[in-house]
């Protein structure tokens, strides 16, 4: 994890626990300069053109191409991630910036529509200014452009404070917005505190804040910006249920729970983590989801073909670990893994808690991690019950042959912002992203990302002779 300095922190590389680089705290000085500066570079860019903008926004694209190998050793080294999913993580932030630039010119032009006296009405998207984006560590790269992309386009300035333990791959994205064509000081990395964070917030020219991290946090930093009256867009945590129906093709559900567990070593909000399985085909998929499981192969992110890779901090590993613990005191079994292994690094081992029950944190909580909790139920209609029966609401998944009926039981049921289908839980450029209950609200992505922070303005026009 980082570890506290005096006036800053130090990151460590999760798997061999070796410090990789010290950072200062910025000065409130500093801070409010770089406010300051923001605003002034938006009140610039907010009178180019949207072409002028997209035009940037391609080359993003082409930079992030050229800093590609770069990013991805800085996120292996800085949170672990495996070398091949972050590629994968690159490659999805280089087709947002095709899709954006493209799309999000469409989705900025004025509507005109008729007012009932028989004037125009034009409603114009206008930008509202400097936006505060507070990121967490596990997609460094994904996660700060997502935000950024769109706000750029969109016409926004954007202050960046990243998880301090990738604050070399926040950087680094500075740096390769500039050499874009993003104007200087209006993509800003702020390495500052919790303190200083809050004073960010209630800065006049800060208009909005978009936070993607825990419900706690999100809980804390709606608290603040209402305070202020600042719109927030909150994506948070989820303990998502995969449900298996009593129609699925185990096989296929098999390899895409296990892959949908471990993907980006676990650590993923949308990650599938509760696996609800009908009475009909428990066991089947027991055996060979835990089989699965138990092959995943766990080592050093840098090595090819390893699927797993170390927590990112040592104190998400210990959570992890207790999570664990106290849902086996509680009731539930481990089927494979569920234990610290021996050596450096902060790895935890893919891992699959059975006989998960209500007011177990398996059952109710998040777990961060390559944990998966296997939950029978009766039939379809229980199953449906036990994936609702959650305080989170961000995504979901159901494995049936029926895929006309999988629909309908997504569109009228399943209670969360995204379902997947025969599949796991993957952002995708042109499909809303985002969820509702303690998953947070607000949407990014398909062209509602776009229109988050953005001043749908009424210009109203008499009715001429």
């Amino acid at each position: 994890m980082e570890r506290e300095i005096k006036g800053g922190f130090r990151t460590i590389n999760p798997h061999n626990e070796q410090s990789i680089k010290e950072y200062t705290y910025f000065t409130d000085d500093q801070v409010t300069e770089a406010i300051d500066n923001c605003h002034d570079a938006f009140n610039d860019w907010k009178m180019q053109s949207l072409d002028d903008r997209a035009t940037v926004i391609k080359n993003i694209g082409e930079q992030l191409k050229n800093y590609k190998d770069q990013l991805v050793q800085l996120m292996t080294d800085e949170m672990g991630k495996t070398i091949e999913q972050g590629k994968s993580e690159i490659d999805l932030c280089i087709a947002i910036t095709e899709y954006t630039a493209e799309n999000g010119v469409k989705e900025l032009q004025p509507i005109e529509r008729t007012l009932l006296d028989g004037g125009k009405g034009i409603i114009n998207f206008s930008p509202e200014g400097v936006i505060y984006s507070i990121q967490p560590w596990n997609f460094p790269t994904y996660q700060p452009l997502r935000v950024a992309i769109a706000n750029l386009l969109a016409g926004n300035g954007i202050l960046l404070k990243h998880a301090q333990n990738v604050t070399g791959s926040a950087l680094l994205i500075e740096e390769l917005l500039l050499k874009a064509g993003v104007p200087e000081g209006l993509f800003k990395v702020l390495v500052i505190d919790h303190a200083q964070s809050d004073k960010v917030i209630s800065n006049d020219k800060v208009r909005g804040v978009t936070f993607t991290g825990s419900s706690a946090g999100g809980k804390i930093i709606a608290k603040t910006a209402g305070a202020s009256i600042k719109k927030t867009v909150l994506e948070l945590g989820s303990n998502d249920a995969y449900i298996v129906l009593d129609d699925a093709d185990v096989e296929e559900a098999v390899k895409a729970c296990v892959q949908g567990r471990i993907i980006n070593n676990g650590e993923t909000c949308i990650a599938a983590k509760r696996f609800i399985v009908v009475d009909k085909v428990y066991d089947a998929f027991k055996e060979g989801f835990v089989k699965g499981m138990k092959d995943v192969v766990m080592g050093d992110p840098n090595k090819e073909g390893t699927q797993l890779g170390p927590i990112a901090r040592k104190d998400l590993q210990e959570l992890l670990s207790d999570q664990v613990k106290e849902s086996v005191e509680k009731g539930a079994v481990i089927e494979t893994g569920g234990e610290i292994p021996d050596g450096r690094g902060y790895y935890y081992p893919s891992t699959v808690l059975s006989n998960v029950q209500p007011g177990q944190p398996a059952y109710d909580d998040e777990l961060f991690g390559p944990v998966a909790s296997l939950i029978k139920a009766k039939d379809n209609e229980d199953a449906m019950r036990i994936a609702n029966d959650s305080r989170f609401g961000l995504g979901g998944g159901i494995f049936s042959k029926d895929e006309k009926a999988a629909v309908k039981l997504a569109q009228e049921h399943f209670d969360t912002g995204m379902i997947f289908i025969n599949s796991y839980g993957l952002a995708q450029p042109m499909m809303p992203f985002g969820g509702v209950k303690d998953s947070g609200y607000g949407r990014e992505h398909g062209g509602f990302g776009i229109k988050e922070f953005v001043n749908a303005k009424s210009i109203l026009l008499a009715e001429t002779e």
